[in-house]
């Protein structure tokens, strides 16, 4: 082989390489942390988004997942949706200036939600789905604080808080941003408590979406590789034919 043909070859690797690591920076982030799905709801509505937990750890499954709600924007509303597998406990604390609903008042609301007694294989990730509302008026987010318990009782706390202009901290907490009621999207921004806890399914075959995506990723990255590869040999071949000639 010519030394022509080997720096070609060399290329068609290089390229090969930063195609599939830029396909695997893409897809990574969907796997990182515990998040809200979907990521954003209408200000005022009653909505259903989901707790998606990773299991981010070899060799050890997820055992508990406990998430605390915001004192400073107490929820009239919260329902849980029963997960295969897993106990869910509520705890509520009594509101020091009760809420006043079309319903009439609510003087206590759900501090934290520990789902508990399941099995997390590495590798895998589960939903859990929450109704909540009505969501506050004026505030532009809402941060859910958590805790994940590993085997052997090992916690990782992902209750760091976002800053803009900042770097993501390692260990962010899950983040709900709340939009104006006009730009949301979906049945669930509108919907009564009841009403809102249907899309659940829809929250759990939207985070298998994100799943396949991160598949045709891959694919695409595969794609780009081998051709990468392929130019290099091509291109080799007719250097080396030129030579010759």
């Amino acid at each position: 082989m010519t030394t022509s043909r080997r720096r070609v070859l060399k290329r068609g690797s290089a390229i090969a390489a930063v195609a599939g690591a830029g396909v695997l920076a893409l897809a990574g982030p969907a796997f990182a942390h515990v998040t809200v799905d979907p990521t954003s709801a209408a200000k005022g509505s009653y909505s259903t988004i989901s707790f998606k937990v990773p299991n981010e750890e070899e060799g050890v499954d997820t055992t508990k997942v406990q998430v605390f709600f915001p004192a400073d924007e107490p929820l009239a509303s919260v329902e849980t949706q029963p997960v295969a597998g897993w106990t869910t406990t509520v705890t509520k604390v009594k509101l020091a200036k009760p809420l006043t609903t079309d319903d009439g008042q609510v003087t206590e609301a759900v501090s934290s939600i520990t789902w508990s007694g399941g099995h997390l294989a590495p590798g895998q990730f589960q939903q859990f789905p929450v109704s909540m509302g009505p969501l506050p008026a004026n505030a532009g987010s809402l941060t859910f604080k958590a805790l994940q318990t590993y085997g052997k009782n090992q916690i990782v706390r992902w209750i760091d808080i976002a800053r803009p202009g900042a770097a993501e901290p390692a260990h962010p907490a899950p983040t709900l941003t709340l939009t104006a009621a006009d730009t949301a999207s979906g049945p669930a921004s509108s919907a009564s408590p009841a009403a809102a806890t249907a899309p659940a399914q829809a929250s759990a075959t939207a985070g298998k979406g994100g799943d396949t995506t991160a598949r045709v990723l891959g694919v695409v990255g595969i794609v780009l590789g081998a051709a990468g590869v392929g130019y290099g040999v091509l291109a080799g071949r007719r250097r080396s034919g030129g030579t010759a000639a």
